[in-house]
């Protein structure tokens, strides 16, 4: 895996990220920072894909189960350090999931495995972050 991430330049606080996909992303940090606010945070863009990674276990397992899941969201709350480097402290993640017939045992199956054998981001985040999950269901 790789990436290559550029600056935007001089009166900038933007960068742009290239993935090895060959995907984009823009980031850019808020005006007390020196920037124009107008992309996520390098720390946001890390929630986000603990986030993605979670989700995408979540959906994987459930329908390996054969669980006739039909959505999942996953909300993240997290707090920082006060001092640098100011990593992740507390991470909370607030599952949604969709579906007909899901069965509470399936879903906290599905999040744990996630968080404990699968997700390599919300592993990683864990080192520092006191990781903590609740889930609901909504009958589809």
């Amino acid at each position: 895996m790789e990436c290559s991430i550029r600056w935007a330049g001089p009166g900038e606080m933007s960068f742009v990220a290239q993935t090895g996909s060959g995907h984009s992303v823009v980031m850019d940090a808020a005006a007390e920072g020196g920037g124009k606010n107008l992309a996520p945070r390098p720390m946001e863009m890390m929630l986000v894909g603990a986030g993605g990674c979670t989700a995408f276990d979540v959906v994987l397992i459930l329908r390996k189960g054969r669980h006739d899941v039909r959505g999942c969201e996953v909300r993240l709350t997290a707090q920082r350090a006060e001092s640098d480097p100011r990593v992740f402290t507390a991470i909370h993640f607030h599952f949604v999931v969709r579906g007909r017939g899901l069965k509470p045992a399936a879903v906290e199956r599905a999040i744990k495995l996630s968080h404990e054998k699968y997700c390599s981001a919300t592993i990683m985040l864990a080192q520092t972050a006191a990781v903590t999950h609740d889930y609901e269901i909504v009958a589809d």
